[in-house]
């Protein structure tokens, strides 16, 4: 298919209506999430493309002797729209399609992407892929064995058939809640993004999977005007799921979230900083796990000897109640995955288990370095780029204390609740965080609310310095996007309760 028509066709219907995968759908239908192998041959014709076509260019792209190659098919069309000061003013339609090419020789890698998928335009992309490798062509691929997937995330209603006009009252809704809320709410901004992805992957080692990756998020955000002081914050949610997500209950829920949390910030101080017990709440406080801790445990970065990590499979590096995960197979959450972007199968895979780290997060090259199975890790932000080991859903199972028990055990400290503007160095675990929200800790209870502080430290320490996880595991509900060499993909992270036993607070004298 021609991009230039795919591209034409999609904005002139504002939706997925007018794609070619529709189609196929109208014809008995393609389940929207997880594939059986008979479906299949329907995303081959959605791509315009054959088995036989697809062995060809693997062909060309093994001819010089490379050790493994692949094809990343993918479509994806987003929509947006958003309404500020009760107009509708912003409403989009993106739309594109492409195939990447992979040869894998050694540890090093050949890639080509071309965004028109035809015999010849791919054939040249496979072609400059190859040079990676320069010898005898590699043995005739074999014949293709498509895999049926599970289906963690299935959409009800699709949001092929969901047009704007059915999602601006969903807009107006959290609008005139907000500002209906509290006199001092003086702007409210939202919007909301619907992203409905295609792919399928085929390898040269005859495997083939397919997969419908349905992506949703609505945000909500506003301006409090109080005694001359102004303060903004938001709320949002994300999910795997169709419009079948945004319940009256959910969109006041998050419009109640983000006017507690601007409002919350008249009463916050800036406490004083230094080393004191940090408590972290339950849910997207996650993210200090995510970034401070997860990259760390990624193959590629052990691989090459970047990670503290690198030597620590089997030690002890939490104490025993500690356990971490990272999970493609929560249901409907933004990090869930059917298969990964290698065509692995999807798993929950055990990092660190009763306080020994136990594995890393493994795409195929690293599995082949570590002589272990792919962990389902491999993820792309496109079909324009290679994969790479990546985070899912990264969260640490409940502990054996209650929250209540965790935060009275505190005289002094901080309760950290939403984080954003983090920065991490991979190599030791440094990070430094940004606190959004939280609370002050005074003799076992939560007090005055608290901004504009930092949490400064080191993950591999941080995670040695838990003494206390929750029974309260939460997963963040927030559209959490993480970058690596320069590639987005959706993520999530979980938390219980969790008491660090010392960090290091950057507050009016820290």
């Amino acid at each position: 298919m021609n991009r230039r028509d795919f591209i034409k066709g999609a904005t002139a219907a504002g939706v997925l209506a007018a794609l070619p995968w529709r189609r196929a759908s109208a014809q008995g239908g393609i389940p929207p999430g997880g594939t059986m192998a008979s479906d299949v041959k329907r995303y081959l014709e959605a791509f315009g493309v054959t088995e036989q076509d697809i062995r060809a260019v693997m062909g060309v792209a093994l001819s010089r002797s490379g050790d493994f190659c692949d094809l990343f098919f993918q479509s994806t069309v987003t929509n947006s729209v958003g309404l500020e000061d009760n107009v509708v003013n912003r409403a989009g339609c993106a739309a594109e399609m492409g195939v990447g090419i992979r040869v894998v020789k050694g540890d090093q890698t050949g890639y080509s992407y071309c965004e028109e998928i035809s015999l010849q335009a791919m054939k040249a992309a496979a072609a400059t892929a190859a040079a990676i490798a320069d010898g005898p062509a590699s043995p005739a691929v074999p014949e293709m064995a498509v895999q049926s997937l599970p289906s963690f995330y299935p959409a009800q209603t699709p949001w092929s058939e969901v047009g704007v006009d059915r999602k601006v009252p969903l807009l107006q809704r959290v609008n005139d809640r907000m500002r209906g809320a509290d006199p001092r709410i003086i702007k409210a901004t939202v919007s909301m993004v619907d992203q409905a992805s295609r792919m399928l992957v085929a390898r040269s080692d005859g495997r083939m999977a397919a997969d419908d990756q349905p992506l949703a998020r609505f945000t909500a955000a506003c301006i409090a005007e109080h005694q001359g002081r102004r303060e903004q914050n938001y709320f949002d949610v994300s999910a795997r799921a169709g419009f079948e997500l945004f319940t009256p209950a959910l969109l006041d829920r998050v419009a109640d979230e983000a006017v507690r949390s601007t409002l919350a910030l008249f009463d916050a101080v800036k406490p004083d900083g230094g080393e004191m017990p940090v408590v972290l709440a339950a849910g997207s406080s996650g993210i200090l796990l995510h970034e401070a801790i997860g990259h760390g445990m990624e193959a590629d970065f052990n691989r090459k000897k970047i990670s503290i990590f690198c030597d620590k499979v089997g030690k002890p590096v939490a104490r025993k109640f500690v356990s971490i995960v990272d999970d493609g197979t929560v249901a409907a959450n933004r990090g869930a995955i059917n298969v990964d972007d290698e065509g692995n199968d999807t798993e929950k895979t055990w990092l660190v288990q009763d306080g020994i780290l136990t594995g890393y997060l493994h795409d195929r090259i690293s599995a082949t370095h570590y002589r272990v199975k792919p962990t389902g890790s491999g993820r792309r932000q496109s079909f324009r780029f290679a994969p790479q080991p990546r985070m899912r859903n990264t969260y640490m199972l409940p502990g054996p204390h209650s929250r209540d028990e965790i935060i009275a055990s505190v005289k002094k400290g901080l309760y950290a609740e939403t984080f954003t503007n983090g920065q991490v160095l991979i190599g030791g675990g440094d990070f430094t965080f940004y606190v959004k929200s939280g609370f002050l800790i005074e003799d076992g209870k939560l007090t005055k609310p608290v901004k504009d502080i930092n949490i400064i430290g080191n993950g591999p320490k941080v995670l040695e310095q838990i003494t206390m996880v929750g029974d309260d595991l939460q997963f963040s509900e927030g559209g959490w996007t993480c970058g690596k060499n320069g590639q987005g993909v959706p993520v999530s992270m979980g938390l219980p309760t969790v008491l660090v036993s010392s960090a290091t607070v950057g507050g009016s004298n820290g």
